[in-house]
């Protein structure tokens, strides 16, 4: 049985995802601009990332006034009742901006440092993702009521299909490149979605034998992080080590560690 307090962050998780994911899928202006860049010219943000990020912090202040928050558009909020709220609330926003159908909005809560509940809304596929730690991962989508997800079966790594993604700093980017072409003999194959916490519900619902990425921050993987190890799967950093902004990984008992051990061979860590 999950902890009543978990069980409550995860009803407001799943409220402010919905009406998030409602607002930037139905407000999306069709002349959408570039309100700022991040990371370097091509890291965009728009103005529909920040109006999400003020949804959400609205939403959540309004019932939890004493919480924390950690946002990517700039939400820094100490709290004092020891959760913290980490949030994005538009992962994937290139694609949005193109008009792509892979985003999403994350939301996940943290209990004294420990994430204890996870949602990511994944609008365009009429599909949310949820879970609380130590009761299973789940989603709703074109099917009728809540399904139980777990990760696909162990495969040999020749047989693994897995995703990552790309940082946006030109010369990082040239050494995921490397990194990427060493792996493709080795694999099923390569994708390349566009959301991390997509790509890490993906592997928890079978759809992706593993995921790795370099460059993510925490409001990137908070919320998928969870939903993939609720569904069997193993996740990590550089060995020993969690997920992290150096290396994060996600896979199936079968592909995690042979996976992690290559990315480490072939320095997927570092330039």
């Amino acid at each position: 049985m999950t902890d009543p307090l978990h069980q409550e962050l995860l009803a407001l998780a799943q409220e402010a995802a919905h009406k998030a994911g409602a607002l930037l899928r139905d407000g999306r202006p069709a002349d959408l601009a570039v309100a700022a860049t991040k990371s370097s010219p091509i890291d965009v943000v728009t103005e529909m990332d920040i109006a999400a990020e003020k949804l959400i912090t609205n939403l959540i202040s309004e019932q939890r006034p004493d919480d924390g928050f950690l946002g990517e558009e700039g939400a820094s909020v100490e709290g004092t009742s020891g959760v913290r709220w980490v949030i994005d609330p538009l992962d994937g926003t290139v694609n949005y901006l193109y008009g792509l159908p892979t985003w999403s909005v994350s939301i996940a809560a943290e209990l004294d440092g420990e994430t204890v509940a996870g949602v990511v809304a994944v609008p365009m596929r009429g599909e949310t993702f949820h879970a609380v730690l130590g009761g299973g991962a789940w989603a709703t989508g074109a099917w009728e009521g809540e399904r139980r997800l777990a990760c696909r079966p162990a495969a040999p790594l020749e047989q693994a299909l897995v995703s990552t993604g790309f940082n946006y700093v030109t010369e990082v980017r040239s050494h995921q490149a490397d990194v990427a072409q060493k792996l493709i003999p080795l694999l099923r194959d390569i994708r390349r979605g566009g959301s991390a916490a997509v790509d890490l519900c993906d592997v928890a619902a079978g759809r992706l034998d593993g995921y790795y990425e370099r460059g993510l921050n925490p409001w990137d993987l908070a919320a998928g992080d969870l939903i993939a190890r609720e569904a069997g799967a193993l996740t990590g950093g550089r060995p020993g080590e969690r997920p992290a902004r150096d290396l994060a990984i996600a896979g199936t008992p079968g592909v995690f560690e042979p996976l992690q051990r290559l990315l480490e061979d072939f320095g997927a860590w570092h330039d």
